[in-house]
Parts: C-alpha cells; structure tokens; sequence
C-alpha cells in the first residue's frame, strides 16, 4: 500500500500545484472583504496596504501547501504506523503555522504595519498564537484532499487493472477450453479412419482424411476469434458432417431449419460441434435404423436458440459428462454467465434434443 501510495503522490502529475491554485480563491476574497469593509466604515480611500496585506496572506499559504504534500508522501496514514504519522502531521501542521506567521510578520514590517510599542519578539510570537489554529485545520483540510484524491486515482486504476485481469483471465481459459476440444474432435476422427483403415476400406478413409484436413485448416487458420457469425459456424458445420456421413454413409441424414434472419448473429465459434458429436454418438451411432439429425436455429427474443435433435434412443444422464458437453457449459458460462444455458432433453416423439440459448447479439453491437 505504502509504495504504491507513495508513486501516486510523487507521480508525472502532482497535486499541490491544484491546491495551491485553490488558494487563489480565498486571497482574492480577502483582499475584496478588506476593501469593502475599509468603504464601509467612509474611509474616502481605500487601505491598499491592508488589501494587499490580506491578499498576500493567503498566497503564503498556497506557497507553504507542498508542506503537506511532501509529508503525505513520505507518511500516508497506514494503521501499522498511524502513530508516527500523525506525529509527522502534527509537526507538519506547526511547521506551516511557523512559515505562515514568518511570512505575515515579514510582510507587516515591510508595509509598516506592526504596533511601533510591541516588541518584535512578541509580535512574532503572537502571530504564531493566533495562526495556529487556522494552520491545523486547514493543513490537514489540505492533507485530506491529498489523501482523498489519491485513494480515489488508485481506486480507480485499480478497478481499470481488475477488468483488464479479468478480461485476460477470460481469454486465458477460452483458450485453454478450445485447445481441450480439438484435440478431443482430431482424436475421434482419426480413430474412425483408423477403423476404416483396419477394414481396408481405403477410399472412404481417403475421402476422411481429404475433409479432416479441410476442418482442421479452418480451426488452425480461425486464430482468436470467439464469436463467428452464425453462416460461418454453419459453413463448418456441414463440413464436419460430410466426415461424419463417411463414417454412417446410409445411416445420417441432416436437416436444416434456419431462420434468414439470425444468418449475421454472432455465435460462439465451434458451439455446435460438440452438440452434433453427442447426438451422432448417443444417437446415430446406437441405433441400427437411419439415423436424422435437426439442426436449427431461430429467434427467441432477445435469445438466440440452437438446437440439435436426433431419433436415437434417447438422452441418459451419463452420456453428459464428456469432454465436449463440459466445454460447452464452461465456454458459455465463461461468455455469457447466467444469460446463457444448454439443456439436453428427451425428445416427446423420441431422440434427444440439446437446445443452446444465449443473448442475440450482432457484429455491429461488439
């Protein structure tokens, strides 16, 4: 806390100059209240020396402020150590009496201000009584603002530090949850042309391995994106689909249902990989009949909602704990918190149907 109080304070932008400005305000009040006040009693002319006298006073001050600025840096009140500190103030407050009274006193003996029967010493000393009550409070008047000033400046660059953590920290772990999917994805792929291999069907493997790598040129040359407009995650959808429906040739049938309208919304890139992995896994693969799988997407209010639905045999809490549903759930929560959520259903006409909803949003809105 000390140190970084300490930098604040003694920064590229001091504040003492602000405070000492300030006192601009009271030196030209003075100097006006001795004006008026020197008319109202009918002095035909006005007391210059008094108005300049009043007005002097206060520049003093405003030339004794960085007093308490450089006190403020060298002893911000901490409790570890509030005893020295205001030890430290108290000293400061007193010094700035001093100087205060130094200054009015030199000034009076230059205007020939000072009683000719009091003694130099006592006028000194009486200068001294009667400003240091005016010193004390407005020293630490001054040391409050600098305190005040500064934990404010922190407070705030603090805050400006905390989201710019926590916006790394988001980036951080989406980057460590897509680096957890493609693996997962190139593995069951390769694992099925591995099969394919062993069954010496070398021309599908062949026509596998062709639109793998088409995939994974897209998932390698996608960069940092989080969001794609929804056409684009479609685009490669149909690709992954293409090397799925090599695996299941007469077994997968896909169809579409896509509003025109949310064609430009901004989805999660890869959103719905996982979704279709599940369904083909638990479902298409499962079922000995041909398998349909629905993909669609449309407008909910403010919501966006995907969903992919198969006519397998239907959903069973265990098949949710793989690698792909856990990524979904966390790249979502990670994204959008409580605005969004994946439900996996059974279907009432059979199959299961996982639903993804989260905020509509489009690339003009980022």
């Amino acid at each position: 806390m000390a140190s970084r109080f300490t930098n604040r304070v003694g920064g590229s932008r001091p504040l003492w100059p602000l405070i000492a400005a300030a006192c601009l305000v009271p030196a030209l009040l003075s100097s006006l209240t001795t004006y008026l006040n020197s008319r109202l009693i009918g002095r035909v002319n006005a007391d210059w020396g008094a108005i300049f006298f009043a007005g002097v006073l206060w520049l003093a001050f405003s030339a004794l402020t960085p007093i308490a600025y450089f006190l403020a840096h060298r002893y911000p009140i901490r409790r570890e150590t509030i005893v020295r500190a205001a030890l430290a103030h108290l000293t400061g407050a007193l010094v700035l009496c001093v100087g205060w009274a130094s200054v009015g006193v030199a000034v009076a003996l230059l205007l020939n201000r000072r009683p000719p029967q009091e003694p130099l010493l006592r006028y000194y000393v009486h200068w001294i009584l009667v400003n240091l009550p005016w010193a004390v409070v407005l020293y630490f008047t001054v040391l409050g603002c600098i305190f005040a000033f500064t934990y404010y400046r922190e407070a705030r660059e603090r805050e400006s530090q905390q989201a710019r953590l926590a916006a790394q920290l988001v980036e951080a772990k989406l980057g460590a949850l897509r680096m957890q999917l493609n693996p997962h994805f190139l593995f069951n792929s390769l694992n099925a042309i591995i099969v394919m291999v062993r069954d010496q069907n070398t021309r599908d493997a062949s026509r596998m391995l062709e639109l793998l790598s088409g995939v994974l040129r897209q998932v390698l040359q996608s960069g940092k994106r989080q969001h794609v407009t929804l056409d684009e995650e479609l685009k490669f959808i149909e690709k992954y689909l293409a090397i799925e429906q090599v695996r299941f040739p007469d077994r997968l049938r896909v169809k579409w249902s896509i509003e025109p309208a949310v064609h430009d919304v901004l989805v999660p890139e890869f959103i719905l990989q996982p979704l279709l992995e599940n369904a083909i896994r638990h479902g298409i693969a499962k079922s000995s009949e041909s398998g349909v799988i629905e993909v669609t997407a449309r407008e909910d209010g403010d919501s966006l909602l995907l969903s992919v639905q198969d006519n397998g045999p239907g959903y069973l809490p265990v098949s949710d704990s793989g690698v792909g549903l856990a990524n979904t759930r966390a790249r979502l929560a990670t994204l959008f918190g409580e605005d969004a959520q994946l439900q996996i259903l059974n279907h009432r006409d059979g199959g299961t149907v996982a639903t993804v909803r989260f905020p509509m949003r489009k690339r003009i809105d980022e």
